[in-house]
């Protein structure tokens, strides 16, 4: 071969290179998604590191979207946040076959170069064209050097079809029943693998509501996030408005902002997880302001520790929640707490804090009130709040509201996350008066209008770092 039909050749195959990477760009789906696609709560169900996330989303939110990435990521062995494993065993589960085949069997199929299938097994249709039958599994090439599998599962199929298997994974493609749910968490147990859930809460208050969403059991594994229509930056404005139009107002609760609905509604729609709740970070002592406490004592105490700014921001830094203690074993961890965050006292040591009213009666029990013994543990109880229902929660609304946000809550105050991710209003006027012990204590710390404390030159800096971050949350809305 002379050298002009060397170089012709050559040319030719570098064409050919050329054709087949320009190709494989135009259809990598998974690589567009990484570059661009994904978006900032997309990102933040990825990265988060517990083992039972799951994200809330309206319709068109790019909620199946993550949740199909997530499997394929872990079947490739090629996760961008986690430790990738070898030879990884997963299944999807949908409420039904039909949903399967028309969503997440086919978001997954999208995502999947053919080059990466090393095997398709149908339940029923064609092999060679999956995406218009029912797959039972898809054997992948894992990027390791192993070969994974995908499941697929139908709820409706019952408990005992979900027995036996070690997993890697369980993704949940919408809600599945509850003990569906527990016997997908024995699977995942042996290779201390995780779970994902992604659906539309239309069945309203279910058993997520109270075991995922709001967590009752402070699962410290369990952590979701909610997705509306407005997070998607790829939905025309003028799409979302005129879905948001043709729903009635329970329904866009759902399908536009993944919400749990109920006749009453919620008290705080304001609220927003992502806007509201923030890791801890170290608050300058000048800044501290005062406790609030809602006593109990077959009921749940709740106490929180609560901080304000130079410009009247407030955060909620510290809890205490408890139930079936006394007030000896109450004040001992308030003053434990107390202790850490080197809160400040009065010249005779003692702490002081504002509480329920109630907490002054006596009763034939006993001769002296919770404030009384309170008193006698160097904790000095403030019975005077304003308990106004309406006035209360006026008042926590309007710093819900404000964007850049007014209040903002740590992490670590689970229980009040969690109230007031479940706070619904009642038949009447008012809230359900159940599990709403933290929702007191902060109308009352609330209501006592909390000001600025004076500036003081050390604490300029950090007031301007947290007051950027702010100003950085209120702009995700």
């Amino acid at each position: 071969m002379d050298k002009k039909s060397k170089m012709r050749e050559l040319v030719s195959r570098i064409s050919e290179i050329e054709r087949l990477q320009k190709f494989r760009a135009e259809h990598d789906k998974l690589g567009k998604y990484n570059k661009a696609k994904v978006h900032k709560k997309q990102m933040e169900f990825h990265k988060c590191p517990k083992r039972n996330r799951w994200v809330f989303g309206g319709n068109r939110s790019g909620k199946t979207e993550c949740g199909a990435v997530e499997a394929v990521w872990w079947a490739r062995g090629i996760h961008p946040y986690r430790e990738n494993r070898k030879d990884v065993c997963g299944w999807v589960v949908s409420p039904t076959y039909e949903v399967q085949r028309e969503v997440s069997q086919s978001k997954i199929l999208s995502y999947l170069r053919p080059e990466w299938i090393v095997d398709v097994t149908m339940q029923s249709g064609r092999k060679s064209s999956p995406e218009g039958g029912v797959i039972d599994y898809i054997t992948i090439k894992n990027a390791l050097g192993g070969v994974s599998r995908i499941g697929f599962k139908s709820a409706d199929q019952g408990r005992e079809r979900f027995q036996g298997a070690s997993l890697d994974f369980v993704w949940f493609d919408e809600e599945p029943p509850q003990d569906v749910y527990q016997e997908c968490l024995m699977r995942v147990m042996d290779r201390k693998g995780e779970i994902w859930g992604t659906m539309t809460p239309l069945k309203g208050r279910t058993w997520v509501f109270d075991e995922i969403y709001r967590n009752i059991r402070a699962n410290p594994e369990v952590w979701s996030i909610t997705m509306e229509w407005a997070d998607n930056p790829y939905l025309d404005p003028e799409e979302i408005k005129l879905l948001t139009n043709a729903f009635d107002k329970e329904s866009v609760e759902s399908r536009r902002y993944g919400r749990f609905g109920e006749e009453g509604g919620l008290v705080y729609p304001e609220f927003d997880e992502s806007v509201h709740v923030v890791d801890p970070f170290p608050v300058p002592p000048e800044w501290y302001d005062n406790i609030s406490i809602d006593p109990g004592l077959h009921n749940p105490l709740s106490c929180h520790f609560y901080a304000v700014d130079y410009d009247g921001n407030v955060y909620v830094i510290a809890e205490h929640y408890e139930s079936g203690k006394d007030i000896d074993y109450h004040a001992k961890r308030i003053k434990e707490i107390a202790d850490g965050l080197k809160w400040h006292r009065d010249a005779k040591g003692r702490l002081k804090c504002i509480i329920d009213s109630a907490a002054s009666q006596r009763t034939l029990s006993s001769l002296k009130s919770v404030s009384d013994l309170f008193y006698e543990k160097d904790i000095l109880c403030d019975t005077s709040v304003d308990k106004d229902l309406w006035s209360g929660i006026a008042q926590v609304k309007s710093y819900l509201k404000e964007r850049p946000p007014r209040i903002v809550i740590f992490r670590n105050c689970v229980n009040m996350i969690r109230e007031i991710k479940g706070y619904y209003w009642g038949k009447g006027d008012a809230p359900i008066k159940a599990d709403d012990h933290a929702m007191d204590e902060l109308r009352y710390y609330l209501m006592s209008k909390p000001r600025p404390h004076p500036v003081k030159k050390e604490g300029e800096s950090i007031q301007q770092k947290y007051k950027n971050k702010l100003i950085r949350l209120g702009r995700r809305r």
